[in-house]
C-alpha cells in the first residue's frame, strides 16, 4: 500500500464522525493490517470507573474497517464478537487488526486491545461483506 492510498484512506474515515467525536483515531494502517487507539478520559468510562465496553468496542471496529477496506473495497462489518478480558481506566488504549481472510467478499480478521502497559484488555474478531464495485477510497 502505497503512502497516497493510505493518506487516501485515513481520510475516508475522517468521515466516521460517532469515532472520531469519541477520540478514537487511525495510528498505523498497511494492507490488511490497522492500528487504532483512544486516550482515556473520564468520558469514556462506566459507572465502575472502567472503559465503557462500547469505546472499546467502537475502537476494535475501526481498526477492523481499516485493515479490511485497505484493499480499496468498500468493506462493512457482517459479524463481531468481543471478549472482555482485563479492565482499564486510563492511558492510552490501542487496538491491533490483522487481516487473517482476504477474501473476495468475506475478510476475517482479529483485533487485539492493549493497554499502555501491553496488557490484553479485549479480543475483537469480526467478518465483512466486500461491496463489489464501491472503493472505499
Amino acid at each position: 500500500m502505497n503512502p497516497t492510498d493510505k493518506d487516501a484512506l485515513k481520510e475516508f474515515f475522517q468521515h466516521d464522525e460517532f469515532a472520531r467525536q469519541n477520540g478514537i483515531e487511525i495510528a498505523e494502517i498497511s494492507e490488511g493490517y490497522a492500528r487504532t487507539q483512544v486516550r482515556i478520559e473520564p468520558r469514556h468510562l462506566n459507572a465502575g470507573g472502567y472503559v465503557q465496553g462500547g469505546v472499546l468496542f467502537t475502537l476494535a471496529d475501526l481498526a477492523f474497517a481499516a485493515a479490511t477496506n485497505s484493499h480499496g473495497t468498500l468493506t462493512v462489518t457482517s459479524t463481531a464478537n468481543i471478549t472482555f478480558v482485563h479492565g482499564a481506566c486510563s492511558g492510552i488504549i490501542t487496538a491491533q487488526a490483522r487481516e487473517l481472510v482476504n477474501n473476495r467478499h468475506l475478510p476475517f480478521c482479529e483485533v487485539r486491545i492493549i493497554d499502555s502497559e501491553s496488557n490484553l484488555i479485549a479480543i475483537f474478531t469480526a467478518s465483512g461483506y466486500r461491496k463489489e464495485g464501491i472503493k472505499s477510497y
